[in-house]
């Protein structure tokens, strides 16, 4: 499997759930920023050929600081990265936009690699395992645009008013995860047509727009590790796992 895999994470939304004064994204979570668990396992693995993170546009420099000041600065004993020259080569950073999807939409644009397909994965979802990753990127090859997903073990109630209207059948039903993933040149030509007429509701992942469009996606199987980090009740769960 060669490098035709990109990457762009989402990191602008300022986690206004997990309270605090900083973004969720730069929390420290076991000793790191939560945003670099994710970061170093797409960056250290050889399929991938580039990442772009898009950020909030007051903390940028505080991206670039923290993860391309130079070696001496570190050694001065500023929280500065430690990414070998190789995941530098690999990684940009740009301002997000107002949305999530305009945030991935910015990344996408800002790829100049020559890869085929872009993984988006939330930054908010530190523990993704390369094994998940590499299943995205072989359902990508093999059968086209795939979000990473747990089946539902809850019974799934459907109400209104307060009131329970029916019941879905639970095996029907699956928990979205990130990675989503797609052929960069189709999710340019579906930004395309966005912005020639935009959408009349505000899409909240990558899957949402594709089915809109009415391109198939597929599903890869996730798991409860690559769970999101929302509120102050998951910090205390993921500062378990980082241990």
């Amino acid at each position: 499997m060669n490098k035709k895999f990109a990457v762009v994470l989402p990191a602008g939304g300022l986690g206004k759930r997990m309270g605090g004064n900083i973004p969720k994204q730069l929390m420290l979570l076991g000793g790191k920023p939560v945003y670099r668990y994710c970061l170093e396992t797409f960056l250290s693995m050889d399929e991938i050929a580039e990442v772009v993170m898009a950020v909030p546009a007051d903390w940028k420099s505080h991206f670039e600081e923290d993860l391309f000041a130079d070696a001496a600065e570190r050694d001065a004993g500023k929280n500065c990265a430690n990414l070998s020259a190789e995941m530098r080569a690999k990684l940009k950073i740009v301002v997000g936009g107002a949305e999530r999807w305009q945030s991935v939409e910015n990344g996408v644009n800002a790829l100049t690699s020559s890869a085929e397909y872009v993984l988006v994965h939330d930054v908010a979802r530190p523990f993704i395992s390369r094994e998940i990753i590499l299943d995205v990127c072989n359902t990508l090859v093999t059968k086209g645009a795939c979000l990473v997903a747990k089946p539902a073990v809850d019974t799934i109630k459907i109400a209104a008013d307060g009131r329970v209207e029916k019941t879905i059948d639970r095996n029907t039903v699956w928990m979205a995860q990130t990675p989503q993933a797609a052929r960069i040149d189709v999710l340019k030509k579906l930004y395309a047509r966005i912005a020639a007429e935009p959408l009349s509701f505000v899409p909240t992942d990558e899957a949402s727009i594709l089915e809109f469009f009415g391109e198939p996606v597929f599903i890869v199987k996730g798991a409860a590790a690559n769970d999101k980090l929302t509120t102050p009740e998951d910090f205390e769960i993921f500062v378990n796992r980082a241990k």
